[in-house]
């Protein structure tokens, strides 16, 4: 039987798993996995791994998760390359999917199978009343994003540090914010990785192009004045040493929005998303002394930090440290 892992942000998984229990009876072979917000990608795809080696067939294995692009889907997403000839990933869990889901496994054998099988009743079961409005949507313009070269520079709507780089936060809430026509990954280490370049590529959300370049590539790009015009970038750094390297080759950012860095060896942790070497600290002052601001914030409805304190407190704590 094909195993199924329900894969969600918070705890929706557990709560649509409760709901199918309630409508189809309990299924064996089936795991609900959740991301909380004091969670990493690596935490939630351990529980994956876990849930994963608890079936009896491993063999055939369909994920449903809640949004494409966020953390649960480019963690499954990691997992699916290594068996994308057996194992499927579906994105927009909705409860007339995951019953239906359950209702193929009796006739169908094969994960792919039931993923192509489900699509049509998932989209089915978004419906709106008045009927009218559905009618209303369907026939108005689609918003235009033209991605065609014109004269003219790069306008940058976003520039982000975050260490996770493309995932839920930035391809739905960011996304929705700055409307932008490409989402750049800047970093020379993802560039030498492919398997992460072709994973940052699939998370892009619909009618955006997502990239991944150099630093030095970059910095080459916002000098093009030929091809850019009416492009809207939003660039993604995984550390403020990328950052300021784009910015001391003359790529004119002002504000660098600064939404996650994660912890590790010799790191301070002053909140819950940002950590702190004594190197990041250094890299951020050199960026203020280059005249940027800092807009310290997950998300765009969240209040902005003050970079000012976050940076004394990493530096307190470092100094501490050093005294033991």
């Amino acid at each position: 039987m094909v195993g199924i892992i329900l894969a969600s942000h918070g705890d929706f998984a557990e709560g649509i798993l409760q709901s199918g229990s309630m409508i189809f009876g309990d299924q064996e072979n089936v795991k609900a996995v959740t991301l909380m917000p004091n969670e990493g990608p690596n935490d939630i795809k351990a529980k994956m791994k876990e849930a994963i080696a608890s079936f009896g067939d491993q063999e055939e294995v369909l994920f449903l998760v809640d949004l494409w692009g966020g953390t649960p889907f480019n963690q499954a997403n990691s997992l699916f390359e290594e068996y994308k000839d057996k194992w499927a990933v579906v994105s927009g869990l909705n409860l007339p999917m995951l019953i239906e889901a359950y209702a193929s496994r009796l006739s169908m054998n094969t994960a792919r199978e039931i993923a192509t099988h489900i699509i049509g009743t998932a989209r089915e079961g978004i419906k709106i009343r008045p009927e009218e409005l559905e009618i209303a949507k369907a026939t108005a313009p689609a918003p235009s994003r033209s991605n065609t070269g014109t004269p003219g520079k790069f306008k940058y709507v976003l520039a982000r540090i975050d260490s996770r780089l493309l995932h839920g936060q930035v391809a739905t809430a960011w996304t929705k914010a700055t409307q932008p026509t490409r989402i750049i990954v800047v970093s020379d280490a993802v560039t030498k990785d492919e398997l992460r370049k072709k994973l940052i590529q699939q998370a892009a959300p619909p009618g955006v192009k997502a990239h991944v370049v150099p630093v030095d590539q970059m910095i080459k790009l916002a000098k093009d004045d030929q091809h850019f015009g009416g492009q809207r970038a939003l660039l993604l750094f995984e550390n403020p040493q990328d950052a300021l390297k784009v910015v001391e080759g003359g790529v004119p950012l002002k504000t660098i929005n600064v939404g996650s860095m994660a912890h590790s060896p010799g790191k301070v942790q002053p909140n819950k998303v940002l950590a702190f070497s004594q190197e990041d600290i250094d890299t951020f002052i050199k960026l203020k002394e280059a005249g940027l601001d800092f807009d310290v914030r997950k998300v765009p409805n969240d209040s902005k930090g003050d970079m000012n304190e976050i940076l004394k407190k990493s530096q307190d704590e470092l100094n501490r440290l050093r005294q033991y």
